[in-house]
């Protein structure tokens, strides 16, 4: 399952370099598919394709956040993930709304930096 940042968040910002995937980002920044990936574009659930380069809506305007579809647990790079282990806080929790097996982790990192 993808991980989330609980409001616990002391924004230390120790887990956003941490990521493999560039998941992770400072509240209120926006996002891209692209950032730190090889996608150049991306079809979302309802079938529309967006640009990988296309800004994306802040997921948190107050705390660090992690883009769920952007996270892998960091399998396919480490252990364990990564911003979970450098959290002085433990904020970084899996995600319940997105359970993923170890399968589905590794076909979504292959996905992200497929080149």
């Amino acid at each position: 399952m993808a991980l989330l940042i609980t409001e616990e968040c002391i924004n230390c910002g120790a887990c956003e370099p941490e990521c493999p995937n560039t998941a992770i980002y400072e509240g209120g920044e926006e996002w891209s598919w692209s950032d730190g990936t090889a996608l150049t574009e991306v079809e979302l659930e309802d079938g529309s394709v967006t640009p990988g380069d296309e800004q994306q809506e802040p997921v948190s305007d107050s705390f660090f956040y992690i883009v769920s579809g952007k996270c892998t647990e960091c399998v396919g790079f480490h252990e364990e993930p990564q911003c979970a282990a450098v959290c002085p806080v433990d904020c970084c929790v899996p995600d319940p709304d997105y359970e993923e097996t170890e399968d589905e982790l590794s076909e979504k990192q292959q996905w992200l930096h497929a080149s």
